[in-house]
Order: C-alpha cells, then sequence, then structure tokens
C-alpha cells in the first residue's frame, strides 16, 4: 500500500475524481434548472373541483395544479385548518393557479387533498391568456361582437369561429403596437429634437425669425402626419375591440372577457400529445420574443436577451484592444524592473476586486464626472436633464470593459511569451521593424490566447449584475438601446439584462408563486446566451488555432 502511494496514482485518481464530481455536480444543476424551467411551458390540465369548505359548504375551484407536498396533519392543526375525514399523519396538499385576479385576493391556493370532493378535467376548459390580469380559467359560452351573441359554445364550428376572431383581434393590436411604437414613436422623437434644435440656437444667439419659423413648419409638418398615425390608431383600437368572450368561470357566473385583451386561448384537457408539444414551442418561441407584462412575472424577456447580448458585444469591442494593448506593451516594451513588476501585480489583483465596488467606480467616475462633462460640452441644450450625465449601456460595458480587463491582459500575456524568440530575431532580420512584427506576426499568433481572455471575460460580464443595477440595467427599459431613429446605436439609455431579470422576478416580485417558474427559465436562457457567446468565441479561436499552427511549428 505504501509504494502504491508513493507512485502517486492515488492523487491521480482523487484529481479525477474530484473533476468527475464537479462535472457530474455541474450537468446536473443545468439539467435541474432546464427542467424546472422548461416544463413551465408545458401546458397542464385544468382542473374542475369541488371543495369542501370550513363552514361545511362546498366550492368550486377551475386552474391548474402548481406543485404538491405532504405536510404533517400536526402543523395544519395548529394552523386550525379543517383537514376532513383523514387519520393519517400526513396529508397532501396541492398549489393551484386560479388565475382570475379581478375576483379573488391572491391567484394561487393551497388545496388539501382530503377537502376535495369532486375533480374533473373537463375538455372544454379553457386558459385565457390576456395582456393584463394573468389568465383567466373558466368555460367559454359565446362570442360577441358589440354586445351582441354571434356564436354559442353548443355550435359546430364554435371554436374556429372563436379562433379566427381571436387571432384578428391580436392582428389589430400588433398593428397598433408597431404603428405606436414605429411611425408615432419616430415623430415624438423628432418632435424632441425640435425642441432640443430650439434650446441649442438660444444657447448660441442664433435664434433668428427664420430659424423659428423654419421650426415652425417642421413642427406643424410632424404633428399633420402625427394625426393621420393617431387616427390610425384609434381605428385599429375600435376595431380590436368589438369583439369580446362571454366565459363561465369559477363562481359559476358568466363574465365578458374583452377580446382586444386576448393574446391566446387554448384548451390543455382536449389537446394530445403532438398538439401539446406545438403548444410547448410556441410558448417558448414567445418567451424569448416578447416583452414582459404584469410587473415581469408574465410575457417574454426579449428586451432583456437584447440588453444582455448588446452590452457584453460592447463590452467585448471595448475591453479587446485595451487589454491587447496593454500587454502588448507589458511584454514586448516595458524593462524588466520593479515598476513593471508592480504594475503586474496591481493588474492581478484588480481580478480579486469585488465586482460592485466597480460599479461605485463606473457611477461616480464614468456616470457621474466624464457623462457630466460631456453633457456639458456636447448637450448644453438638454440641461438640467442628462444625457450620459446617467447610468446607461455605454457606462455599463466600459465598468465591465475595467471590471475584465485583468483577465485579458494575463491571458494575452501568456500567449505572447509561448512564442519563441526565434520568430522574433528572424523577422527583425530580415529588415521588418519591431511595430511590423508584433502586428504582423506575434499579435496573429497570440490571436488564440486573446480569444481566450475574451472567453473568459465575456463568461463573467455576462453573469454580472451587482455593478449593473448602479450603471445602467432597469427592471423594465420601455425602449431598446438600437432602433430606427438617427443615430440608430442610443447608448445613453438603460436596458434590461437577464442576471438583474432574475434577481427582480425572484426577490422583488408582487407574486412569488407565479414568478418561481420564471425564474428557473430565465436562468436557463441566461446560461444558453453565455454558452452560446462562448462557443461563438470558441469556433473563432479554434479557427485562428489551426491558421498560424504552422508558423508555431
Amino acid at each position: 500500500m505504501k509504494k502504491w502511494f508513493n507512485t502517486g496514482k492515488p492523487w491521480i485518481w482523487l484529481t479525477a475524481g474530484s473533476v468527475s464530481v464537479s462535472l457530474i455536480a455541474v450537468i446536473g444543476l443545468v439539467l435541474m434548472i432546464g427542467w424546472r424551467g422548461l416544463s413551465f411551458f408545458w401546458p397542464s390540465a385544468i382542473h374542475q373541483m369541488t371543495v369542501q369548505q370550513v363552514n361545511g359548504e362546498t366550492a368550486e375551484l377551475i386552474g391548474e395544479v402548481y406543485d404538491s407536498e405532504s405536510v404533517p396533519t400536526t402543523r395544519l392543526n395548529a394552523e386550525t385548518i379543517k383537514l376532513g375525514n383523514i387519520e393519517s399523519e400526513m396529508v397532501t396538499r396541492y398549489l393551484m393557479k386560479i388565475g382570475n385576479r379581478e375576483y379573488v385576493p391572491l391567484d394561487f391556493t393551497w388545496v388539501l387533498e382530503s377537502l376535495i370532493v369532486e375533480d374533473k378535467t373537463p375538455a372544454d376548459m379553457a386558459v385565457i391568456e390576456r395582456t393584463k390580469d394573468g389568465n383567466f380559467y373558466g368555460k367559454i359560452m359565446a362570442i360577441t361582437e358589440k354586445g351582441e351573441v354571434i356564436a354559442r359554445h353548443t355550435d359546430d364550428n364554435f371554436r374556429q369561429v372563436m379562433f379566427d376572431r381571436v387571432e384578428r383581434a391580436v392582428e389589430l393590436n400588433d398593428q397598433a403596437m408597431d404603428l405606436q411604437e414605429g411611425e408615432i414613436s419616430a415623430i415624438n422623437y423628432q418632435l424632441s429634437q425640435l425642441n432640443l434644435e430650439r434650446r441649442r440656437l438660444e444657447l448660441e444667439n442664433a435664434l433668428t425669425d427664420e430659424a423659428v419659423a423654419d421650426l415652425q413648419r417642421q413642427r406643424e409638418q410632424l404633428q399633420a402626419e402625427y394625426q393621420v398615425y393617431e387616427e390610425q390608431l384609434f381605428e385599429l383600437r375600435e376595431k380590436a375591440k368589438k369583439n369580446s368572450l362571454l366565459v363561465r368561470d369559477f363562481r359559476g357566473e358568466e363574465v365578458t372577457v374583452p377580446m382586444y385583451r386576448v393574446l391566446d386561448v387554448n384548451f390543455p384537457n382536449d389537446m394530445g400529445f403532438f398538439a401539446k408539444t406545438g403548444h410547448f414551442f410556441q410558448q417558448i418561441g414567445k418567451f424569448v420574443s416578447e416583452d414582459p407584462r404584469e410587473a415581469n412575472t408574465e410575457g417574454g424577456v426579449f428586451p432583456a436577451i437584447f440588453g444582455t447580448v448588446f452590452m457584453v458585444l460592447l463590452m467585448s469591442v471595448i475591453v479587446t484592444p485595451f487589454g491587447v494593448i496593454a500587454a502588448v506593451y507589458l511584454h514586448e516594451y516595458a524593462g524588466k524592473n520593479s515598476v513593471t513588476k508592480l504594475i503586474r501585480i496591481a493588474v492581478i489583483n484588480l481580478a480579486g476586486v469585488p465586482s460592485i465596488v466597480y460599479g461605485v467606480f463606473g457611477l461616480g467616475f464614468f456616470v457621474y464626472m466624464v457623462g457630466g462633462s460631456l453633457d456639458q460640452i456636447f448637450y448644453p441644450e438638454a440641461l438640467p436633464n442628462p444625457t450620459f450625465g446617467t447610468p446607461g449601456v455605454l457606462w455599463s460595458a466600459v465598468t465591465l470593459a475595467i471590471l475584465t480587463l485583468p483577465v485579458v491582459i494575463v491571458s494575452t500575456e501568456e500567449g505572447l511569451s509561448r512564442i519563441p524568440s526565434s520568430l522574433r530575431e528572424g523577422s527583425l532580420s530580415l529588415g521588418a521593424t519591431k511595430w511590423e512584427t508584433i502586428w504582423r506576426i506575434i499579435i496573429p499568433m497570440a490571436s488564440p490566447a486573446i480569444m481566450t481572455g475574451l472567453i473568459l471575460a465575456v463568461a463573467r460580464a455576462a453573469g454580472e449584475v451587482a455593478p449593473l443595477m448602479l450603471v445602467g440595467v432597469v427592471k423594465a427599459a420601455p425602449m431598446l438601446p438600437v432602433d430606427g431613429n438617427f443615430p440608430y446605436f442610443h447608448l445613453d439609455r438603460k436596458f434590461m439584462h437577464l442576471g438583474f431579470h432574475i434577481y427582480d422576478v425572484g426577490f422583488q416580485s408582487p407574486n412569488v408563486e407565479a414568478a418561481r417558474p420564471l425564474v428557473y427559465a430565465t436562468s436557463f436562457l441566461l446560461i444558453t446566451v453565455i454558452v452560446g457567446l462562448n462557443l461563438t468565441a470558441i469556433g473563432v479561436r479554434n479557427h485562428l488555432r489551426e491558421k498560424y499552427r504552422s508558423l508555431e511549428q
């Protein structure tokens, strides 16, 4: 045994085992997050339960079973909850999402199994996804147009008529939204630019009568266009408001649900496997392509995806040249003295600084000092409203660039140190200057190491939340940093981020139970985005490595 230990094989097995356990733990964590997140989009059965109340009467509940758990009866007795006719030590209870927020204080409720008198899953139970107040559960009885019934649930073609009307209402709402976020938003932007132009002329003492007349003419032209688009918007909204759904809810009452607030209607209890699979992928598509609703507890996360990717790409564009230049200077130009050693120690130590410190630095230096100075110099007409003197996507990218700069510097220096000195000497002996040697030979050969540093920087920056809370990220951003208005890239705007979205939904949401599945779904999406960005960078790195492999040999 002692001889075996002296060979070092136990430590090899221990290392291999540790790596295997770590890998299994990571894969298991990702699979758990993916399962809990993706299962949220699978259509659940709609239960119609008759439940016994404390006073002996019965009540009806309609909704989805979200979760179940077994709890001791002693715990429930302590909470003065009636157990029904049960004598065991444990009792099962179900967490039901009953929706219909207009008529219940909470859209989630716990139901004891012992109190369930009857549990059915009728095929005609519908889930109505709405733009406001979440889902509505019930039985659709009729379709009305301007208050008049045009189809009843007993009609043969009722569902087809309903789906056609819902699709038409969604189409009209989409047209109205596109009009509002497109042409109308562009006109409002141009009007605000005219106000800034007038203010700028006033500050320059160049506001002549001719300039005022020209500004007024442009304003009147824009307002005339605005009136035309506004009339089209009102017309689309009126068309969308014509139809409504008449739905019988859990109270047995018929409720009118305006169709202009309906996003989708489906009947999970009447779906087969393939229909549920199609609905599953449709819901995932909506999640990644739509805007959030209901304090981020409903809808999609497209602005957060866009903001995360845009900020990471902008950070990469900023950090790569600065990191490479710093590494080239330290390795190729700086002398081997105590100052250089001190700089390297400082760079390495910067990697261990807490990220929130970078956020405070970014807020104080970039936002208030640099941004405030830019406003004074280039945007005086907008003051006292700040343009760059307020948190935005640019300052977030710059802050994270400084945070990840040590990683790029160290990785690039390691790549430069692996290049043989004979290549430098051969290039110089052929008459090339030192800069030409670095630019045409050294940096291309070190590009795989540069990409490795960039991969590590992207992986860290995409998951950072604390500094972003100070320098640009917000709960909801009404406009993306990129749009059709000049200059197209609006780096002064605030943005949404998947990491902050997870924090906001998980810890700041007023509806905890509804937000819990979204935490897993958004976490899995963030992992997917980071993996996608890293795989892209790894592909580029491998291409560069193969391209310059012959030079290394």
